[in-house]
């Protein structure tokens, strides 16, 4: 059973109910659902999951004024359903993570992760937003939405990036995985600066894991699930994941140094087949900077290239 599968059926069995037979007047505006933080609404959890911040429960979102009108109340009659639900149960709430679960109002969930009061309305603010955060709130899944509200911000974030925002970045990871990965991993190997050498093998390996969801135009989750979440896609995802297993699983620095040439062919394959470099070099700074170029907004094009 996967927390998220749990989550829609505790609902469907005693939140439906509880909604319609005690806020009848407002049934058609509560949006129901589960998404935010925890591995449940990446569906990546498992039994390791279960033993903190995992069970029945569901999140119940609220226009601002139907919050200050019922919220309240119906936080109440949240906390009265049953704590466990087809054998389990009850959820162990970590300290400070009471607010997985249960009715909040609908901005200040997003503005939790994006830390506006509104959509992103320029490339400053969608730059501004972490990436983990914008997989972490609109991943999970909408049970219900009558009034369409809460899932109008959902349908806007996760229509991605605009495509200068996804262009400066693409051209970021290039550059990381390029310093990182072509260059200092052999030159700290040479050194025998073991530690700089497994920090920028490490780099390389997240970065690369990055562009590829920017190629697939999803967000990268949490770095905890990333290399699981990468195999996914249906852009490079088993090739790089598949690679990067490789990777950590060899102790040989020369095969390690191949794997890394390989993973960059791989990208900058796919950056000539999506028509963002002519470049025919070896090495994804070049590569980074013929995408960087492929930026319109001038403003975004002046800032420095390396960033997250």
């Amino acid at each position: 059973m996967k927390g998220l599968e749990l989550s829609e059926l505790y609902y469907k069995e005693y939140g439906m109910s509880m909604v319609r037979e005690k806020f009848g007047n407002y049934s058609d505006r509560i949006a129901a659902g589960f998404a935010g933080p925890g591995s449940e609404c990446f569906g990546y959890d498992d039994e390791i999951s279960r033993d903190h911040d995992w069970g029945p429960g569901f999140c119940l979102w609220l226009t601002d004024d139907d919050y200050s009108a019922i919220g309240a109340k119906l936080q109440e009659e949240y906390g009265k359903l049953p704590p466990e639900f087809m054998g389990f149960g009850p959820r162990v709430v970590s300290p400070g993570e009471e607010a997985r679960t249960g009715v909040s109002r609908t901005v200040i969930f997003y503005k939790k992760y994006t830390g506006l009061g509104h959509y992103p309305q320029n490339t400053a603010e969608w730059m501004h937003i972490p990436e983990q955060a914008l997989a972490t709130c609109t991943n999970g899944r909408v049970f219900s939405d009558p009034l369409g509200e809460f899932s109008r911000w959902r349908d806007k974030l996760s229509a991605f990036y605009p495509e200068d925002v996804r262009l400066k970045r693409i051209a970021s990871r290039c550059m990381t995985m390029a310093q990182s990965g072509q260059y200092n991993y052999t030159r700290s190997i040479k050194r025998k600066e073991y530690f700089a050498a497994a920090y920028a093998e490490s780099q390389f390996c997240a970065e690369a894991i990055s562009l590829v969801f920017l190629l697939n135009r999803r967000y990268t989750p949490f770095y905890k699930w990333m290399h699981r979440a990468v195999r996914g896609l249906p852009v490079l995802g088993v090739q790089v994941y598949k690679k990067i297993s490789d990777l950590a699983g060899s102790t040989d620095h020369g095969e390690k140094a191949r794997t890394i040439e390989e993973i960059c062919s791989l990208v900058v394959k796919e950056l000539k087949r999506e028509g963002l470099t002519g470049s025919e070099s070896d090495f994804l700074v070049d590569h980074s900077r013929e995408v960087h170029s492929r930026v319109s907004d001038s403003a975004l094009r002046e800032r420095v290239v390396i960033l997250k």
